[in-house]
């Protein structure tokens, strides 16, 4: 008898969903666990996006939420059937949790269904202006207060707070009620229940990366620190509170003087196994679904990802993986999610361009990272970039860090994220040079037809930097990142080494082909000084790749075709020469 296998939960991120229609499910019920013990009331846990934090919020939406008795009619109403004419039996979720590992944790049951909840989800909250971002702001916070649509029917509130209420619901409130109406409700809901809520918001800054895109950043930081702070900040009606986002946007423009936040990001180990799927996991969802004979190429293109000390797959690729028929793609990334990443990479500097290069190369970074994202500093400063691209899961941390002072070691987690980079590069080229004539310029070099290669280098050169990219004390360094920006996409032939030893030196860049019959290359690069001429500049280079013998890393491989080539300038003027 052929087994049938469950469905997998692709883009399923509500938990009653999930468990009801029997979707294959990774247990990640201890999560709740960790929630119980965690000492600070407002908990804060950045992660990539599709690292399951909206169905981890989910879950703990049904687990923790008290149900409330029906009135007649199938009406929800107050809890205990004692007044308002309510009564009847509620509708309880406790069987979703049935043989989950919760479960074994007897303490942690007696948490189930005791608060009353407050849910919001803003992950697809992304409008391109401000008008649109508020109207699905006030839709969302509508939505939630009509949940809750029993305090009307319940004498805790007073005539003015019903008007306040009904106009939330039918989005005629001001806007101050919408910024006040956090605090509001974990007030009315604590008043009926007797209970203080628990409050779980999910991407909390998803409509701050699109203010910060589409320029409406002022008035959702606004917004949402008048939102967050009033529902957060000294709350004598809170329980607890859980958000979600990828992340933590600096304490002075949303969390000012938020002293009970306890923030748990990718570098810490707290929290670190429940977000994305485990080696183990892993190897169980191939098992199940026949693919275990894949686990080596899935972790080549999916793992790398590094949480405290768990090492994490990509869930959203493994689960695309194997509903596609186990065929390898790019499933996480995408054009419409990575805007701002595409963006700072095409127009940071040349340092930024140059590190990225290397990473991409193979190599590893160290790097300050500060964990508080200022937006207005992301084009400007490239700490902040480094940090915005390992919490977006665009790089990855290979080493937990012991003090915040420390630098973190950054490298490219799997092939999907080389990928993307590569995307973004021929994204540049396409945009700012003509891309056919690319393609025939890096078809010359690997053939060594180096002459024609010479002319195709030399105008893109002169059409793409400008006399002010080429400041004298970083020339050398801005013509390496450009030649590596070029060469990253033959990756799929191509091995594109940058800054490493061989022989008695280490060469600038050298390209070292898959198929050993191919043509070889060594890169150097010279910087003619004022008094020197570029013809010796392009001599010295050459004669550095032979004295230093930087061509036998290639020799040792069992290659026997290779060419040498020296590249020297003198601002913008540009000479080759190849041996």
């Amino acid at each position: 008898m052929i087994k049938k296998l469950k469905k997998l939960p692709v883009g399923i991120s509500d938990f009653k969903e999930l468990i009801e229609n029997n979707y294959y499910f990774v247990d990640k019920t201890y999560f709740i666990k960790e929630i119980i013990n965690a000492d600070a009331k407002v908990l804060l846990l950045p992660r990539p996006r599709r690292f399951g934090k909206t169905i981890n919020l989910s879950m703990l939406r049904f687990f923790f939420e008290k149900t409330i008795p029906l009135r007649p009619g199938g009406f929800a109403g107050q809890d205990g059937g004692q007044a308002g004419g309510y009564g009847g039996q509620a509708i309880s979720n406790k069987q979703l949790f049935r043989g989950l590992k919760i479960e074994k944790c007897q303490e942690c049951m007696s948490y189930q269904e005791q608060y009353p909840v407050i849910f919001f989800t803003l992950k697809d909250i992304k409008e391109t202006n401000w008008e649109s971002t508020f109207n699905k702001i006030k839709d969302l916070i509508g939505q939630e207060f009509k949940r809750h649509k029993y305090l009307l029917d319940s004498n805790i509130l007073d005539s003015n707070d019903k008007n306040i209420f009904k106009n939330i619901i039918s989005r005629k409130a001001e806007q101050f009620d919408y910024e006040n109406s956090l605090k509001k409700l974990t007030e009315y809901l604590t008043k009926f229940h007797n209970k203080k809520p628990i409050i779980l918001i999910d991407e909390y800054d998803s409509p701050i990366n699109a203010g910060f895109i589409n320029n409406y950043y002022i008035q959702i930081i606004n917004f949402m620190r008048g939102f967050l702070g009033a529902g957060l900040k000294d709350n004598p009606n809170l329980e607890k509170a859980v958000i979600t986002g990828i992340l933590r946007v600096a304490r002075e423009s949303i969390f000012s003087g938020l002293n009970n936040l306890a923030v748990y990001s990718i570098l810490k180990e707290d929290f670190s196994e429940f977000f994305g799927f485990e080696q183990s996991e892993v190897e169980k969802l191939l098992k199940d679904y026949n693919l275990e004979n894949k686990i080596d190429e899935v972790k080549k293109w999916y793992d790398g990802y590094n949480f405290g000390n768990h090492k994490i797959y990509n869930p959203w690729s493994i689960l695309n993986f194997i509903s596609n028929k186990a065929e390898f793609s790019v499933y996480w990334v995408n054009t419409s999610d990575n805007q701002l990443i595409r963006d700072l990479i095409s127009r940071g500097d040349e340092e930024l361009k140059t590190i990225l290069e290397n990473i991409i190369a193979g190599a590893s970074i160290e790097y300050n990272i500060d964990e508080n994202i200022v937006f207005p500093d992301i084009y400007k400063i490239n700490s902040a970039v480094f940090s915005l691209l390992l919490f977006s899961g665009y790089l990855t941390a290979t080493k937990v860090r012991k003090n915040y002072d420390n630098p973190v070691k950054l490298s490219m987690p799997n092939q999907e994220i080389k990928i993307l980079y590569e995307k973004i590069i021929i994204y540049w080229f396409e945009n700012s040079i003509n891309f056919s004539k690319y393609k025939f310029m890096l078809e010359n070099l690997l053939s060594g037809n180096i002459e024609e290669f010479k002319e195709y280098f030399i105008n893109f050169v002169t059409s793409s930097f400008s006399s002010f990219d080429l400041p004298e004390n970083e020339s050398e360094k801005i013509y390496h990142a450009f030649v590596l920006g070029i060469l990253v996409t033959l990756s799929k032939d191509y091995i594109v080494k940058s800054n490493r030893e061989s022989g008695f030196g280490r060469y600038d860049v050298m390209l070292i082909p898959n198929d050993k019959n191919k043509l070889g290359l060594v890169i150097e690069f010279k910087k003619a000084e004022q008094k020197e001429t570029i013809d010796n500049a392009v001599t010295a280079a050459i004669k550095q790749i032979e004295e230093k013998k930087y061509t036998q890393e290639l020799k040792d491989l069992g290659i026997k075709n290779i060419l040498s080539l020296g590249i020297a300038f003198k601002g913008k003027e540009v000479k080759i020469l190849k041996k």
